[in-house]
């Protein structure tokens, strides 16, 4: 069970970052080699909203199984 919590812990720290990162317009984020065609597609601003979203479901899915796992263990 362990393993769960660590990635747990993944999911919401990235969530975290992801969601920070589109909320202040962070430069070193969307300027990265892995969100550069995104941004190209999409723009910066529909790109921050992307991205926004993206990090509310990280956090919401490490929210979820932690739940769900907790409940398995009682």
């Amino acid at each position: 069970m362990i393993l769960h919590h660590i990635i747990q812990c993944l999911f919401l720290l990235l969530g975290i970052v992801t969601l920070w990162a589109a909320l202040f317009d962070r430069d070193w984020f969307f300027t990265s080699k892995n969100a550069e065609p995104v941004v190209k597609r999409l723009g910066r601003k529909k790109s921050r909203w992307l991205y926004g979203i993206i990090g509310v479901l990280l956090m919401a899915t490490a929210v979820y199984f932690y739940f769900q796992i907790r409940r398995l263990e009682i």
